[in-house]
């Protein structure tokens, strides 16, 4: 098998498509940066980020599972075989963020498409430590400092790490992970997921874009 296949067809698609050099496409999608404000990045986030989260930059994981055959298995399967490797649930960001970004290098995704829907995903780097800025999100009279729209409904959670909500009674679910970069410093990532199509998923990466800009420089104190 030939090493990092899928990757490899990812950077050339790129390649094709805007004529960047090889050095150059696979730079921009290591990066996961929008090119523009029409085009998403093909990868849910980048490889120093994922790389950091779980050991392993996105061309060994893209060659991983294709030594797997992911591309016969479907989004269920992979999340689980992800997450059985890293030792964590297959609903956790990590699996989540690996399996759907190797979905879209192989064409079998749009961007925000899943099993289940769409889902919409935003993070965000803090400079509080992880118990602050998980109290921030999950405590109800905290978040109205800074989500404008809360319909979030708890689940379940496992303090300081994940948390889980319905979002109103639309049948939409929110995950959120939480981790620590440096004692003064951590990343909030959230997840809206089961969206009905692009549109919404579009619409609602914006509120938690805007949310989450929101909920730093209330942190911070930079507002």
């Amino acid at each position: 098998m030939t090493r990092q296949r899928s990757f490899k067809r990812l950077v050339r698609e790129r390649m094709a498509k805007t004529g960047e050099s090889y050095t150059t496409a696979r730079a921009v999608i290591l990066a996961a940066s929008q090119p523009s404000d029409s085009e998403e990045p093909a990868l849910v986030t980048s490889d120093e980020t994922i790389r950091a989260r779980t050991g392993r930059g996105w061309e060994d994981w893209f060659d991983r599972l294709d030594s797997w055959s992911a591309t016969e298995l479907s989004h269920r399967e992979i999340a689980r075989k992800v997450a059985a490797e890293l030792g964590i649930d297959p609903l956790a960001w990590n699996a989540q963020a690996i399996t759907t970004s190797y979905e879209r290098a192989r064409g079998g995704r749009e961007v925000g498409e899943r099993a289940d829907g769409y889902a919409a995903t935003a993070s965000k780097t803090v400079a509080v430590p992880v118990d602050e800025l998980y109290d921030a999100f999950t405590g109800a009279e905290r978040r109205v400092e800074w989500l404008t729209e809360d319909r979030l409904r708890p689940r379940s959670g496992t303090r300081p790490r994940t948390a889980r909500f319905d979002w109103d009674d639309d049948g939409t679910r929110v995950h959120v992970s939480f981790g620590p970069k440096s004692e003064t410093k951590s990343v909030v990532s959230v997840e809206h997921l089961r969206l009905p199509d692009a549109a919404a998923a579009e619409e609602m990466k914006q509120l938690w874009r805007s949310g989450l800009d929101r909920l730093r420089s209330h942190l911070e104190g930079t507002s």
